[in-house]
This record gives structure tokens, C-alpha cells and sequence, in this order.
């Protein structure tokens, strides 16, 4: 049961959008008593989760993205 720190950080990422499964979870519990370096990743990840939502930041719309592509691509053409 015992997960590597790559793995962890990588749970401790889907954890955050509850796309984590309860095992996977679990894991990364255990992981984080033993591993501080990975507690304390858990905990700065957390918070600047919390700050994004407190912040009401959001990801740009489908249309906003081909719009930004459509001009990064006109640009390096130039």
C-alpha cells in the first residue's frame, strides 16, 4: 500500500477536484504521516485551492480558448 512521492503528489492534485477515489485517498493519507515533504505539498496545495475559490477565479471558456490560440498563432506567423 505503500505509494511513491510522485504518486502521492499526483493523488494529492486529483484530491483537490474530488477526482480522487476514497483508496487513492486513503493512500495519500498514509503517505503524508510518514512523508512531511508530502504533507507539507498537501497543505500549500489546499490552500492555494481555497484562495483560487475564495478569489472566484475560473478557467476561460471553450470560445475564449480557440480565440487565444487564433491570436498566438497569427503572432508567431508574423
Amino acid at each position: 500500500m505503500k505509494i511513491s512521492c510522485d504518486e502521492a503528489s499526483h493523488i494529492c492534485n486529483k484530491s483537490q477536484y474530488d477526482e480522487a477515489s476514497f483508496w487513492e485517498v486513503l493512500k495519500l493519507r498514509l503517505h503524508v504521516l510518514y512523508c512531511k515533504t508530502c504533507a507539507m505539498y498537501s497543505k500549500k496545495n489546499s490552500k492555494l485551492t481555497s484562495l483560487c475559490d475564495k478569489a472566484g477565479l475560473t478557467t476561460l471558456s471553450e470560445n475564449d480558448k480557440e480565440c487565444m490560440k487564433r491570436d498566438l498563432e497569427e503572432r508567431l506567423q508574423k
